[in-house]
């Protein structure tokens, strides 16, 4: 539902405890309205949609949505700063809470269009197309990253590409505790194979301890003993097979 952005409150206050991860085939609107159902606060991600299907493509398809869905951020990818600048707008505009930029794909289509997971080897591009959004919109612009690509996977280069793209105005980063290798392996087998490394993450969160670090991958038992969820997390496709209670709990 197209919504006027100026009459929405778009502040950097939603809650991001709890997220469902982008989920391509999977977190369309009804996916996310059934979600919503279940769950009051937990913050609802798109499918991840290009910037080329939004400028020339039918971006009503794209970015529609029910009101009941927010809080939902819409994902985007891309590389042109000024394409990802115009397809913010757009998504400002039909009412969304987040506009976020994937860098974390590493999938051949995605290379291709030189977005996703090998834009962590170009940190000062990501930085302008970050900065170029959140000049152009007031809600906020949030990167998803891996840490590290290939053999790029040194803790200084991912603290040199999270300072950089912070400088921009991102103060928000969701990191897949996962390294991706770009050649080799599937998408599947990226969130599967390489080994997870939560301690990179959390060093990330010790570091930069003025951002919001949200954790990625491997997250199937997000829920504590005592029903609260231990950090700030983004479960993605093993949220298909957790019972419904795991979204309910967050309600508490």
């Amino acid at each position: 539902m197209h919504q006027d952005s100026t009459m929405l409150n778009h502040t950097n206050k939603i809650s991001r405890k709890f997220c469902v991860a982008p989920m391509l085939d999977w977190t369309d609107s009804r996916c996310r309205f059934f979600h919503r159902l279940i769950s009051a606060h937990a913050l609802l991600y798109t499918e991840m949609v290009t910037t080329g299907a939004l400028i020339h493509g039918d971006h009503h398809r794209f970015l529609q949505h029910r009101p009941e869905e927010s809080p939902v951020a819409f994902q985007l990818g891309g590389s042109n700063p000024k394409d990802l600048a115009t397809c913010a707008k757009m998504v400002e505009d039909y009412g969304y809470d987040e506009v976020n930029l994937n860098v974390g794909c590493p999938s051949d289509r995605v290379q291709n269009g030189r977005f996703g997971a090998c834009l962590m080897a170009e940190p000062k591009l990501v930085a302008e197309c970050v900065a170029q959004m959140s000049q152009t919109v007031n809600i906020p612009v949030t990167v998803k990253s891996r840490i590290g690509i290939d053999d790029r996977d040194s803790y200084d280069e991912l603290v040199d590409f999270i300072s950089t793209v912070a400088e921009a105005g991102c103060e928000t980063f969701i990191v897949h505790a996962r390294k991706a290798w770009l050649k080799g392996l599937s998408p599947k087998q990226n969130r599967e194979v390489p080994p997870l490394r939560y301690d990179v993450v959390h060093q990330l969160k010790k570091d930069f301890p003025h951002l919001e670090i949200i954790i990625n991958g491997g997250c199937s038992h997000p829920i504590a003993p005592r029903g609260r969820i231990r950090e700030r997390l983004w479960v993605g496709p093993p949220i298909r097979s957790l019972p419904t209670c795991t979204l309910w709990r967050p309600r508490r």
